[in-house]
Protein backbone atom coordinates (compact mmCIF):
# COMPACT_ATOMS: atom_id res chain seq x y z
CA UNK A 1 0.00 0.00 0.00
CA UNK A 2 1.10 3.46 -0.83
CA UNK A 3 0.05 6.86 0.42
CA UNK A 4 0.90 9.60 -2.04
CA UNK A 5 0.47 12.99 -0.38
CA UNK A 6 0.18 15.86 -2.83
CA UNK A 7 0.42 19.23 -1.15
CA UNK A 8 0.89 22.85 -2.07
CA UNK A 9 -0.97 26.16 -2.25
CA UNK A 10 -4.53 26.58 -3.56
CA UNK A 11 -4.87 26.25 -7.35
CA UNK A 12 -1.48 24.58 -7.82
CA UNK A 13 -3.30 21.57 -9.32
CA UNK A 14 -3.32 19.08 -6.45
CA UNK A 15 -6.72 17.48 -7.03
CA UNK A 16 -6.50 17.66 -10.82
CA UNK A 17 -3.13 15.90 -10.75
CA UNK A 18 -4.35 13.39 -8.15
CA UNK A 19 -7.26 12.49 -10.42
CA UNK A 20 -4.92 12.13 -13.40
CA UNK A 21 -2.73 9.74 -11.38
CA UNK A 22 -5.82 7.80 -10.26
CA UNK A 23 -6.98 7.40 -13.87
CA UNK A 24 -3.64 5.88 -14.83
CA UNK A 25 -3.00 3.75 -11.73
CA UNK A 26 -6.32 2.97 -10.09
CA UNK A 27 -5.13 4.46 -6.80
CA UNK A 28 -8.04 5.98 -4.89
CA UNK A 29 -8.20 9.73 -4.24
CA UNK A 30 -8.98 10.96 -0.72
CA UNK A 31 -8.83 14.70 -1.30
CA UNK A 32 -8.87 17.48 1.26
CA UNK A 33 -12.49 18.49 0.79
CA UNK A 34 -13.95 15.03 1.39
CA UNK A 35 -13.14 15.33 5.07
CA UNK A 36 -14.02 19.03 5.20
CA UNK A 37 -17.42 18.38 3.63
CA UNK A 38 -18.06 15.61 6.15
CA UNK A 39 -17.37 17.78 9.20
CA UNK A 40 -18.48 21.26 8.06
CA UNK A 41 -22.25 20.67 8.45
CA UNK A 42 -21.74 19.61 12.07
CA UNK A 43 -18.90 21.70 13.50
CA UNK A 44 -18.22 25.35 12.71
CA UNK A 45 -15.55 25.72 10.02
CA UNK A 46 -12.16 26.91 11.25
CA UNK A 47 -12.68 26.31 14.96
CA UNK A 48 -10.17 24.23 16.93
CA UNK A 49 -12.79 21.46 17.22
CA UNK A 50 -13.32 21.52 13.45
CA UNK A 51 -9.61 21.03 12.71
CA UNK A 52 -9.26 18.39 15.42
CA UNK A 53 -12.11 16.33 13.94
CA UNK A 54 -10.79 16.81 10.39
CA UNK A 55 -7.43 15.43 11.56
CA UNK A 56 -9.12 12.49 13.25
CA UNK A 57 -11.20 11.67 10.14
CA UNK A 58 -8.14 11.75 7.88
CA UNK A 59 -6.10 9.69 10.33
CA UNK A 60 -8.78 6.99 10.57
CA UNK A 61 -9.29 6.80 6.78
CA UNK A 62 -5.56 6.55 6.06
CA UNK A 63 -4.99 4.03 8.87
CA UNK A 64 -7.82 1.76 7.76
CA UNK A 65 -6.92 2.03 4.07
CA UNK A 66 -3.37 0.89 4.82
CA UNK A 67 -4.63 -1.96 7.04
CA UNK A 68 -6.95 -3.06 4.24
CA UNK A 69 -4.25 -2.92 1.57
CA UNK A 70 -5.74 0.12 -0.20
CA UNK A 71 -3.40 2.70 -1.71
CA UNK A 72 -4.46 6.34 -1.51
CA UNK A 73 -3.65 9.75 -2.89
CA UNK A 74 -4.31 12.48 -0.32
CA UNK A 75 -4.25 16.20 -1.07
CA UNK A 76 -4.06 19.19 1.24
CA UNK A 77 -2.51 22.62 1.81
CA UNK A 78 0.44 22.36 4.18
CA UNK A 79 1.51 25.43 6.13
CA UNK A 80 5.24 25.16 6.79
CA UNK A 81 5.94 25.02 10.53
CA UNK A 82 2.35 25.29 11.75
CA UNK A 83 1.26 21.96 10.20
CA UNK A 84 4.44 19.92 10.75
CA UNK A 85 3.03 17.82 13.60
CA UNK A 86 -0.22 17.18 11.73
CA UNK A 87 1.65 16.25 8.53
CA UNK A 88 3.88 13.80 10.42
CA UNK A 89 0.76 12.26 11.98
CA UNK A 90 -0.68 11.59 8.50
CA UNK A 91 2.58 9.96 7.46
CA UNK A 92 2.64 7.85 10.64
CA UNK A 93 -0.95 6.70 10.03
CA UNK A 94 0.31 5.08 6.83
CA UNK A 95 3.78 3.92 7.86
CA UNK A 96 2.66 2.50 11.23
CA UNK A 97 0.18 0.34 9.31
CA UNK A 98 2.50 -1.04 6.63
CA UNK A 99 2.16 1.79 4.12
CA UNK A 100 4.84 3.41 2.03
CA UNK A 101 4.59 7.23 1.86
CA UNK A 102 5.57 9.41 -1.10
CA UNK A 103 5.41 13.20 -0.88
CA UNK A 104 4.81 15.58 -3.77
CA UNK A 105 4.86 19.37 -3.44
CA UNK A 106 3.20 21.21 -6.31
CA UNK A 107 4.11 24.85 -6.78
CA UNK A 108 2.80 27.36 -9.28
CA UNK A 109 3.37 30.99 -10.17
CA UNK A 110 0.93 33.31 -8.32
CA UNK A 111 -0.39 34.83 -11.56
CA UNK A 112 -1.22 31.41 -12.96
CA UNK A 113 -2.87 30.42 -9.67
CA UNK A 114 -5.00 33.59 -9.84
CA UNK A 115 -6.07 32.56 -13.34
CA UNK A 116 -6.94 28.99 -12.24
CA UNK A 117 -8.60 29.73 -8.91
CA UNK A 118 -12.03 30.54 -10.35
CA UNK A 119 -12.25 27.38 -12.48
CA UNK A 120 -15.63 25.67 -12.43
CA UNK A 121 -14.09 22.48 -11.02
CA UNK A 122 -13.10 24.43 -7.90
CA UNK A 123 -16.48 26.14 -7.57
CA UNK A 124 -18.31 22.77 -7.74
CA UNK A 125 -16.71 21.37 -4.62
CA UNK A 126 -16.57 24.55 -2.55
CA UNK A 127 -12.87 25.32 -2.81
CA UNK A 128 -11.33 28.76 -2.43
CA UNK A 129 -12.19 30.74 -5.58
CA UNK A 130 -11.16 34.31 -4.69
CA UNK A 131 -8.16 35.41 -6.81
CA UNK A 132 -7.47 38.23 -4.33
CA UNK A 133 -6.68 35.58 -1.70
CA UNK A 134 -3.54 34.57 -3.62
CA UNK A 135 -0.49 36.16 -2.06
CA UNK A 136 -2.48 38.14 0.49
CA UNK A 137 -1.37 36.13 3.52
CA UNK A 138 2.09 35.69 4.96
CA UNK A 139 1.78 31.93 5.53
CA UNK A 140 4.30 29.64 3.83
CA UNK A 141 2.59 27.09 1.56
CA UNK A 142 5.43 26.24 -0.84
CA UNK A 143 8.10 24.71 1.40
CA UNK A 144 8.61 20.96 1.73
CA UNK A 145 8.10 19.15 5.02
CA UNK A 146 11.53 19.15 6.73
CA UNK A 147 13.30 15.82 6.96
CA UNK A 148 11.28 13.99 4.31
CA UNK A 149 12.15 13.37 0.68
CA UNK A 150 9.73 15.37 -1.44
CA UNK A 151 9.32 15.49 -5.20
CA UNK A 152 8.81 19.18 -6.06
CA UNK A 153 7.11 20.06 -9.35
CA UNK A 154 6.28 23.53 -10.66
CA UNK A 155 2.96 23.18 -12.50
CA UNK A 156 2.89 26.71 -13.94
CA UNK A 157 3.68 25.52 -17.48
CA UNK A 158 2.69 21.84 -17.18
CA UNK A 159 -0.60 20.22 -18.03
CA UNK A 160 -1.91 17.88 -15.29
CA UNK A 161 -1.29 14.73 -17.34
CA UNK A 162 2.41 15.53 -17.69
CA UNK A 163 2.69 16.28 -13.97
CA UNK A 164 0.93 12.98 -13.19
CA UNK A 165 3.35 11.07 -15.44
CA UNK A 166 6.34 12.66 -13.70
CA UNK A 167 5.00 11.50 -10.32
CA UNK A 168 4.16 8.02 -11.60
CA UNK A 169 7.64 7.61 -13.08
CA UNK A 170 9.48 9.10 -10.09
CA UNK A 171 7.74 6.85 -7.56
CA UNK A 172 7.43 3.89 -9.96
CA UNK A 173 3.69 3.61 -9.47
CA UNK A 174 2.09 0.71 -11.32
CA UNK A 175 -0.13 1.72 -14.23
CA UNK A 176 -3.39 0.11 -15.34
CA UNK A 177 -2.94 -2.19 -18.30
Amino acid sequence: MKLIIIYGPPAAGKLTVANAIAERTGIKVFHNHLSIDCVKPVIEFGTPAFWRVIGDVRDVIITEAMREGISLIHTFCYEFGADDEYFRKLIAAAEDNGGEVHLVLLTCDDEERKRRIGNESRVKIGKLVDPDAIGRTNIELTSPLPGRETLIIDTTELIPEVTAEKIIEHYQLAKHE
